[in-house]
């Protein structure tokens, strides 16, 4: 019972007519000493017959008794149920049964089935044996639910219905264990194990993370490497058996189920499971951050099973910097964002030591030349507040430090202002490059050689071997993209509406349109396309 956190509870002493009061007396002492250390050691054992009916009604109040005594179930988090049972029920279809770990769900909510992900959305509830607008934290519950992927998917034992933001799989998770005493011999590493871990039983191999074994009686950190995927959070409750499923071994509680398998020491990933022994989210948090400087948030609200308003709620309580955008959230200490900061910095002045004729570099080209490794979504949080600090400059889309000024050639400073002002001139409609011959007065292999080059510093934007546009251009052009697609009702657009809307040829439409799809900021679907990532990722420095 202390491996699953059982609290509070009732033993019914059965089939009491079937012997005399002596022997019931004997095993009612034998009981007594089997709970003596657990947290059952105080639970009232009511001698019971079901033949007679002695003791039943006593049975009955305790269980109300202790029901009663128990405290208000913590209902936060994302909706997990534990299937134990699904059948199919004349009239109603498909029932899936299991006690509700956490959160609430309501009649008509659409939840998935971990972990494969199937689509369901519940029609009816049954809560404590009585219909129900909602199931929540703590009871058991019946759930008739209808999807379409119930055409295709089995619901078995050991499956969750969860909310969207709770279903994902994993096939190893980081745990603290302790061994019976009762074994005879320590816990080693890479022993084979039958997990329980809510109505599922897994199998898998135990790696401890603290020495090559657990001896009997101790505790110890593990991560347990399962023979297929489960659904699971930090805080779960598990139980552990032998190879054979014959003799329990020992049991604990899941800490990390998504584990770090790269990128980090094994002294830091040793940290960062510890930091999640703490009793609530805040606190195992602000362990974390004392640990690892920058801290995958999306990764931790999965791992505590946190709702979005609560993960929303937590960030601003503690001492960190949060960055990212669609791809995920990160967590940095302060001193490490003043750290990736100055990195930037002294990136930039390297950049213009080792190209002074360069007018500046762009994010990303910056970003791999740093000499420690940023993800981009750092990279582009703290370019953007060095930007509002204006200790850096952006000009055409390139990075600078604000008093840097290229060191060009005469030659070619005089050839970009022609350069420039031509195709300043013309905006979203420039002259190919054999059209603009005669206005910069330079041969073509000289000017298509300058074109590339510029293009390159990013001075210029290249749509194609023979159109180049200036950055500003380009913007303009994605802004007419925007407005098709938040026009139309299924956010498409053709080439025909697109060359319309920009009053440009259709030929250089489509020169614009396939360099779109290019970097990956539309996609095309036969005859219409449509936006496939925001322009801010897809032209990252050109759009703000």
């Amino acid at each position: 019972m202390d491996f699953i956190e059982v609290s509070a509870g009732v033993l019914a002493l059965t089939k009491i007519d079937r012997v005399d009061e002596t022997r019931v007396a004997d095993v009612k002492a034998e009981i007594t000493h089997l709970i003596g250390n657990t947290t059952l050691r105080d639970a009232p054992i009511i001698s019971v017959s079901a033949m007679t009916g002695t003791g039943i009604d006593d049975l009955r109040s305790s269980i109300c008794a202790a029901a009663d005594n128990l405290p208000e179930r913590n209902t936060d988090g994302n909706f997990r149920l534990a299937v134990d049972r699904s059948f199919l029920l004349s009239g109603a279809g498909r029932v899936v049964t299991g006690t509700v770990f956490s959160g609430t769900a309501d009649v008509g909510e659409q939840l998935l089935l971990a972990p494969n992900g199937a689509e369901l959305r519940v029609r009816e509830i049954h809560a404590q044996n009585q219909a129900s607008e909602i199931a929540k934290a703590g009871q058991r519950c019946a759930l008739n639910v209808v999807g379409g992927d119930l055409r295709r998917e089995e619901i078995h034992r050991g499956d969750w219905v969860v909310a969207e933001p709770a279903c994902f799989s994993v096939s190893r998770f980081d745990a603290r264990i302790k061994i019976l005493e009762s074994e005879d011999r320590p816990l080693k590493n890479r022993t084979p194990v039958h997990v329980h871990i809510g109505a599922l039983d897994v199998t898998g191999r135990i790696v401890t993370l603290e020495g090559s074994e657990i001896p009997s009686g101790e505790s110890g950190l593990v991560q347990i490497q399962l023979e297929h995927t489960i659904s699971a959070v930090r805080g779960d409750r598990i139980i552990v058996r032998d190879q054979s499923a014959l003799r329990t071994v020992g049991g604990g509680v899941v800490l990390d189920p998504l584990p770090f398998t790269r990128g980090r020491s094994r002294d830091q990933r040793l940290q960062y499971v510890r930091s999640m022994e703490a009793a609530n989210a805040h606190e195992s948090l602000a362990l974390v951050l004392q640990h690892l400087d920058t801290v995958p948030l999306d990764r931790f609200r999965q791992s505590w099973n946190l709702s979005a308003d609560e993960a929303s709620a937590l960030w601003p309580t503690l001492n960190m910097v949060v960055v990212g955008d669609a791809r995920g959230l990160i967590g940095i200490t302060p001193k490490r964002w003043s750290e990736i900061q100055v990195l930037l910095l002294n990136g930039l002045r390297d950049w213009h030591a080792q190209y002074p004729d360069r007018p500046g570099v762009n994010d990303n080209e910056l970003r791999v030349n740093l000499s420690e490794r940023i993800s981009e979504q750092t990279t582009a949080a703290a370019i953007v507040e060095l930007l509002e600090q204006k200790k850096v400059a952006r000009e055409g889309g390139l990075l600078r430090l604000p008093q840097h000024g290229a060191v060009r050639s005469v030659a070619d400073q005089a050839l970009w202002e022609k350069v420039s002002k031509v195709l300043t001139k013309e905006g979203t409609r420039p002259p190919v490059v054999h059209d603009m011959l005669d206005a910069v007065g330079e041969p073509f292999p000289v000017l298509s050689k300058f074109l590339a080059k510029t293009a390159r510093e990013g001075q210029l934007v290249k749509v194609s071997d023979k159109r180049y546009f200036m950055p500003a251009a380009i913007v303009a052009l994605i802004k007419i993209v925007e407005d098709l697609v938040a026009a139309d009702a299924k956010g498409q657009f053709s080439v025909k509406n697109y060359r319309d809307s920009a009053g440009i040829g259709r030929n250089s439409a489509i020169e614009i349109l396939e360099y779109f799809d290019r970097v990956g900021y539309t996609r095309r679907l036969d005859q219409v396309r449509q936006i496939r990532k925001p322009a801010t990722d897809a032209f990252p420095g050109l759009i703000e």
